[in-house]
């Protein structure tokens, strides 16, 4: 096995060269192993601007803020003002859907594991006041209902609003001010920030994305999303290393470095227990416990998130059993490819695990029934159309609405085979992944109800 200096020299050395390789502007990563931290950076904040990035630069972490706001409603469950098999609205009265029946009865523990059911991106603007999280509580009156509460998992962003909603109304204070009072302050967080006002304080890194797919990236035209969406990721960035403070607390049974108890030991075990488990797509995790991803590497536990904004990807892995966790924090380019590079060493050297291989197209293609799978699929902020053509080829055509369309033209046509009885894969890897799409339930005339992709997608038509 490697030693943390090993590692680090190896950073040191390896990083710039990825980097170019993979097209990847910038990047910081810490490592966590045996209670010490190492970290490096390289490449630039910004292709704009040229300034080099460091072990101190701060990135967008996305969606692993989730795991943040997870931890702030956990520690209202230790002092028992939360119960999380209560209805949201015995807390949250405010909290409305489209469907009442169902908003009555959603739980706590529904939307910390995504089994909600209702419509989850919606990333509708509320301002960029201390007031957006609330303000954006109402836009959710005509969101739709997908599946019955504790159905299946389906990835739901703003479910993790209306938690950040219920933080804010039993603190009596805004999201940001409560995520500095009860995890910044007691971690001793020096290198984070809950907005783009904080982060300009720090060495910032700035998104990148492609213009068109065959283009080098380029910097964003916005750094953040809306603000009213922060519970759920859209905001908080920090240093790597700062990331592993937090981690460290979820290995360290709540307790922060100092010994302070920031969370209680049956609330950290309760994260990491499985609620559900997720379709079999081979980019998430195996199951999805509170907040956290969990993920079965022949045999060995690891709980982490991914995070994704504009033009920046975050990643974190968690190996409990070896003490071990590592952050990958990015701003455009191939990050995934550069993930696995990076994280893929790490981790086999330091504990002997290899990272699973991401799903890749069977050599032949496995046969599948087309019909049932044919059809347009809508959400709030994309239309997918599976399509076949003369030649028995399928296609996913994809359509953008909202921000999404914004950033740029809709993607290509994507090449889909057959990888399994209920899944297509596409044929050619875009930022290193083959992406699946699993095909559930029934419409009642023999069709796929659902394209499942992370997040299950309603069916609209029938091809």
């Amino acid at each position: 096995m490697a030693t943390l200096s090993e590692i680090e020299k190896w950073l040191q050395d390896r990083l710039p060269a990825l980097l170019a390789e993979h097209e990847v502007p910038g990047t910081a990563v810490a490592v966590l192993f045996g209670g010490e931290v190492i970290d490096h950076g390289a490449g630039v904040l910004s292709k704009a601007t040229g300034v080099e990035t460091t072990a101190d630069t701060v990135f967008q972490i996305g969606s692993i803020t989730k795991v943040w706001t997870t931890t702030l409603v956990m520690q209202l469950v230790d002092e028992g003002k939360v119960d999380l098999d209560k209805p949201v609205r015995d807390y949250l009265p405010e909290f409305v859907l489209k469907d009442d029946e169902a908003a009555a009865v959603i739980t706590v523990r529904q939307l910390l594991s995504h089994q909600a059911g209702f419509e989850g991106d919606i990333f509708n603007e509320t301002g960029k006041g201390d007031d957006a999280v609330e303000k954006f509580m109402p836009t959710l009156a005509e969101v739709g209902q997908l599946f019955a509460p504790g159905e299946l998992f389906s990835y739901n962003n703003a479910g993790f609003v209306v938690l950040g909603r219920l933080i804010e109304v039993l603190r009596g204070k805004p999201y940001d001010a409560v995520l500095r009072e009860h995890l910044f302050t007691p971690l001793g967080l020096t290198h984070a920030a809950t907005d783009p006002y904080e982060a300009i304080l720090h060495r910032a890194a700035v998104g990148h994305i492609r213009p068109a797919p065959d283009e080098a990236p380029v910097p964003a035209p916005m750094w953040a999303m809306t603000r009213g969406m922060a519970p759920a990721g859209a905001m908080l960035a920090m240093r790597p290393r700062d990331l592993l403070t937090f981690a460290a607390l979820h290995l360290n049974e709540g307790k922060a470095a100092d010994g302070t108890a920031v969370l209680s030991a049956a609330s950290v075990k309760a994260m990491q227990e499985p609620q559900v488990k997720v379709p079999a797509l081979g980019l998430m995790g195996d199951s999805w416990g509170l907040g956290w991803e969990i993920f079965d590497w022949d045999g060995t536990t690891v709980i982490g998130h991914d995070g994704g904004t504009i033009g920046q990807n975050a990643f974190l892995r968690i190996v409990p059993e070896h003490g071990f966790a590592v952050s990958v924090l990015t701003n455009g380019g191939d990050t995934i490819e550069l993930y696995k590079a990076v994280a893929g060493h790490v981790v086999k050297e330091l504990t002997g695990l290899d990272l699973p291989a991401l799903p890749t197209p069977p050599d032949t293609a496995v046969p599948i029934d087309a019909d049932r799978m044919l059809g347009t699929y809508s959400c709030e902020v994309a239309d997918f159309t599976i399509r076949q053509n003369d030649d028995g080829k399928i296609w996913l055509d994809q359509t953008p609405k909202g921000i999404f369309a914004e950033l740029g033209p809709a993607p290509e046509p994507v090449e889909l085979v057959g990888r399994n009885a209920e899944s297509l894969i596409a044929v050619k890897a875009e930022n290193g992944v083959h992406l699946p799409q699993v095909f559930l339930g029934d419409d009642g005339s023999g069709h796929a109800l659902y394209l499942h992709n992370g997040r299950a997608i309603r069916r609209a038509t029938t091809a």
